[in-house]
């Protein structure tokens, strides 16, 4: 039997007040803190936009360089990896993308198509040829840099410096020091704790409503706040199950199932869809991502200023930034035995497949469809909304009863892996000591997933969910001094270290 984690007041409980102050100051002042902070957002994405697009590209840099330099060999722990490569690559994707994935890769690319970056005349051929190309971009290697440096630094500070807990403020000792215990450390920790609370509510938001529609299409019924809460409900349950087997039984299991049923569901749509389309647009889509990757990457457009890198770039860097310490943290724990070579290629390569192939897929069906006259999808975007039109354009396949069922199901799993794993991480971080062999009480698991659902309850209740999204991003601005923290930090153990690694050579 594991031994169980004690509870850590001094971060538990002010995390707690905070979540529950924030959530009713939202009930009671909704109608003026969406407004403020969507204020906050916008001089965000405007003035930092060069910092989010510097910090993104740079973590790319150092990742390629700890992978192929001399330090790729640098083994995370002792032994054996914990788990196999599919069920290593399974958790981190289902954890990583969850709900996201399925909305925006049938959504995202009418977005670009309806307003595309450059300047590009909307509606035309040059904007369909970008549309899948820089959603292929926003979710492939750059976002996944973002992901896998916390993950490094959290499993070099955890498995190799031996620092006392799988916490951030542990991981960042190497540039605090002795701080990193005090009320620096236990701050950087419940800003971990908020941030990942955030980050989920957008998940959420996305999730939530999508497979809502789903299942009013297939019971014919009509989508309701009280079919939400429903699907919350049941999602608690399964949640509830899987946190109760553990990481090994639970999370890696509802994982592996989750990335056959993904699989299976885009073979589908391949076999059955316009498969010729989709396999060569999908070839041009990646094609042009590659060729135009640093224009891309640091497209802020200040002479046109028509707002397109601000508006989705920056928002989504930012935004994966808010929830990359909780990313870090998850990996971090299965990743031990690995090398930061195999880590690192692992993380980027298994995210970005995967996601290229979503949007590839998904994104290339839904334009077909656009462009052939078959479904106008911005049309039903305007009309229903964009939860509505993913199931008008699931709709649209061959035996569609089918499809919108295998969709539903995959978000219910989807969603449960997302919550297991961030309720796992949340009741780490608040946990005294998490070390190697030691996990925390089934009971913290699971309130805080509780804590999660409730809270996203009230949230539909109030239609406070893209309060939730703005609040997400906002947190990045302090995440991005810890990401230098984190960075310092490695760099000085790296180097401190070297000669353990110059004897083993």
């Amino acid at each position: 039997m594991k031994e169980k984690a004690k509870l850590d007041h001094l971060i538990f409980w002010p995390s707690i007040i905070v979540l529950l102050l924030l959530t009713l100051l939202l009930i009671i002042f909704q109608s003026s803190a969406e407004p403020f902070l969507n204020n906050i957002l916008s001089g965000i994405n405007s003035r930092m936009d060069w910092i989010f697009q510097f910090m993104t590209f740079g973590l790319f840099v150092l990742l390629i360089w700890l992978a192929f330099g001399k330090y790729g060999r640098v083994k995370l722990g002792e032994g054996k990896p914990r788990f196999g490569n599919f069920s290593y690559g399974a958790m981190l994707f289902c954890a990583g993308m969850g709900t996201s994935i399925m909305f925006w890769s049938i959504i995202e690319p009418m977005y670009y198509f309806q307003g595309p970056p450059f300047g590009f005349e909307s509606g035309s051929e040059t904007a369909a040829e970008w549309s899948v190309a820089y959603g292929m971009f926003h979710w492939g290697i750059s976002a996944w840099c973002i992901y896998a440096f916390p993950t490094i630094v959290i499993a070099y500070s955890f498995f190799n410096k031996k620092n006392k807990s799988l916490k951030v403020s542990q991981s960042v000792r190497g540039a605090l020091g002795k701080h990193s215990d005090g009320i620096i450390g236990k701050v950087i920790d419940i800003l971990v704790i908020w941030s990942l609370v955030g980050g989920l509510g957008t998940s959420l938001g996305l999730g939530v409503p999508m497979v809502s529609a789903g299942i009013g299409h297939l019971l014919g019924v009509e989508q309701s706040i009280a079919l939400s809460i429903i699907i919350m409900l049941i999602w608690s349950v399964i949640y509830i199950t899987s946190a109760s087997l553990g990481l090994d039984k639970g999370i890696r299991k509802l994982s592996n199932i989750n990335v056959y049923l993904a699989l299976i569901l885009a073979l589908f749509v391949i076999i059955v869809g316009p498969t010729s389309f989709i396999l060569t647009y999908f070839t041009d889509s990646f094609g042009i991502m590659a060729q135009n990757f640093l224009r891309m990457s640091f497209y802020t457009d200040p002479i046109g200023g028509g707002g397109f890198p601000q508006s989705w770039t920056v928002f989504y860097w930012a935004w994966f930034a808010a929830t990359a310490l909780f990313m870090g943290l998850f990996i971090a724990r299965i990743s031990k035995g690995r090398t930061l070579k195999s880590t690192i290629l692992h993380i980027l390569g298994w995210g970005s497949i995967g996601s290229w192939l979503y949007f590839g897929i998904f994104g290339g069906y839904t334009m077909n469809l656009q462009q052939t006259g078959e479904l106008d999808v911005l049309g039903s975007m305007a009309e229903f909304g964009d939860a509505e039109t993913i199931i008008n354009v699931l709709d649209t396949l061959p035996m569609s009863y089918i499809a919108i069922l295998f969709f539903v199901i995959l978000g219910f799993i989807f969603l449960a892996t997302s919550l297991d794993s961030a309720s796992y991480i949340l009741a780490s971080t608040a946990s005294i000591k998490v070390d190697e062999g030691v996990e925390p009480p089934t009971w913290h698991t699971i309130l805080w997933g509780l804590i999660m659902a409730l809270l996203s309850i009230s949230l539909l209740l109030i239609g406070g969910l893209n309060v939730v999204q703005t609040s997400a991003v906002v947190v990045a601005v302090p995440v991005v001094i810890i990401y230098i923290l984190l960075i310092i930090s490695l760099m000085k153990w790296l180097k401190n270290d070297d000669h353990i690694y110059e004897e083993d050579k």
